[in-house]
């Protein structure tokens, strides 16, 4: 079973129709304790920083989240769910402090002439780590869709899974251990997004049969 962490995530629903067409078991969840018995957990996210942080604040989900993460199982962030692991973001005078799992800060893309913020539609990712599980089957070079104006920047460059340039260059996914984050869309990707998913989802089967 994978868990959906539901804390009113615009995009929740998107998810969800993509996880189950990989052929995967998936229970929305507003709780903690509903996280306890999951294989997997995954976090979306469209928004703000802090008002994503704030929400589950009062769902009293992330000493859940942290919990679960440090349980071995995978986790997998998406956009504002791949920003919140980290300890803090410059968005809009950010006040919220992230799950602070990764050391590092959430920044905005550098003004420039020409170039539109936010960032709307597809980029291409180049592996880091080709290891990484979950780009299996995947090609540096592919496409996903991202929607955002601001991304985190690790403190570890080791964790960085894919990197993509718009202006600047960007981590767009990491991975450490059981913790996979990316900052693109997979659920709006197409072909490339459902491997990724697929890929996730077959890694937390592998796992839970250990």
């Amino acid at each position: 079973m994978i868990a959906l962490l539901d804390y009113g995530s615009g995009n929740l629903r998107s998810v969800e129709k993509a996880l189950r067409h990989v052929g995967a078991d998936v229970r929305v969840v507003t709780r903690s304790e509903e996280m306890r018995a999951a294989h997997a957990v995954v976090l979306p996210g469209v928004g703000a920083f802090d008002d994503c942080l704030n929400a589950m604040r009062r769902q009293e989900l992330l000493a859940g989240v942290k919990e679960f993460i440090t349980s071995g199982r995978p986790f997998l962030g998406i956009c504002v769910g791949y920003q919140a692991l980290f300890e803090k973001s410059e968005e809009f005078n950010s006040c919220a402090a992230g799950l602070g799992v990764f050391a590092g800060k959430v920044v905005r893309f550098t003004e420039r002439p020409g170039l539109k913020i936010p960032q709307i539609g597809w980029n291409q990712i180049e592996i880091a780590q080709p290891e990484c599980p979950i780009y299996r089957g995947i090609p540096s070079g592919s496409h996903f869709y991202f929607v955002h104006s601001f991304y985190p920047q690790p403190a570890d460059s080791t964790i960085a899974a894919t990197r993509t340039t718009y202006g600047d260059a960007f981590v767009s996914s990491i991975w450490k251990e059981n913790v996979f984050a990316t900052q693109f869309h997979p659920e709006k990707s197409q072909k490339a997004g459902l491997q990724l998913l697929k890929n996730f989802v077959e890694l937390a089967v592998s796992c839970s049969a250990d």
